[in-house]
């Protein structure tokens, strides 16, 4: 079993989640709600482990969190 964390945004012109598994090309996905974003990802991740090499399989990122940086401009 597999464990990744994917990062959600909210187009706020067009509406719908967007979501991005950091570190594996092709690993995004798009839905209107979170539960539909949330099963989209599991199908494109169960897709891109599937062309994946049992080398790249163990080069999985684990995550470990997320930190705001604020800068002043």
């Amino acid at each position: 079993m597999y464990k990744v964390a994917a990062y959600i945004e909210k187009d706020p012109e067009t509406g719908p989640y967007v979501g991005t598994v950091p570190g594996i090309v092709g690993a995004n996905t798009q839905a209107e709600t979170l539960d539909e974003l949330q099963k989209n990802l599991k199908e494109v991740f169960e897709l891109c482990l599937e062309k994946m090499t049992p080398e790249e399989k163990k080069l999985l990122l684990e995550f470990i969190g997320i930190q705001q940086i604020e800068v002043s401009a």
